[in-house]
């Protein structure tokens, strides 16, 4: 696994996501992940871009080096996470798609679509994307293009 003891890794959910946010809170717990839950406390109805956003500006401003987003579809917080310059955010709804999200694309975010997956996919979606390095090469091309658009927009 790709991580150290004990670093922090943000999670957040808009109301879709609320359960399966607890379900994996406790998983990255439990694979020795510092989870800073950034909300809502909740499952009442709470717009997904004031949950977003924060997880975001933290990956983008390096206070957390990954982070993972849930809402139902899982589009609405990738569409607001790839508005912040350095991050990579990506819907995965299958183990495959997080794994190419982290070799092809240097993912930082995952998103799930938490109306489409089951806790224990969620669970493997997860762990594959959190397992699966960089491949780098001919891909560090492609991500460098990535944040160039970004620095000029």
């Amino acid at each position: 696994m790709t991580t150290t003891s004990g670093e922090p890794i943000a999670i957040a959910s808009d109301h879709a996501g609320f359960a399966l946010k607890g379900v994996l809170a406790t998983e990255l717990a439990r694979l020795g992940f510092t989870v800073n839950d950034l909300g809502p406390a909740t499952d009442a109805s709470t717009d997904y871009a004031d949950h977003a956003h924060p997880l975001a500006r933290g990956v983008a401003d390096g206070t957390v080096r990954r982070g993972v987003l849930l809402c139902g579809t899982g589009l609405g917080m990738s569409y607001v996470a790839n508005r912040y310059p350095g991050v990579r955010a990506a819907v995965a709804w299958a183990p495959e798609i997080a794994a190419l999200a982290r070799q092809h694309n240097d993912a930082n975010v995952l998103v799930l679509p938490a109306r489409f997956v089951s806790d224990d996919d969620a669970v493997r979606i997860l762990r594959t994307w959190l397992e699966t390095a960089f491949e780098g090469g001919r891909h560090e091309r492609r991500v460098a293009k990535i944040e160039r658009a970004t620095m000029e927009v």
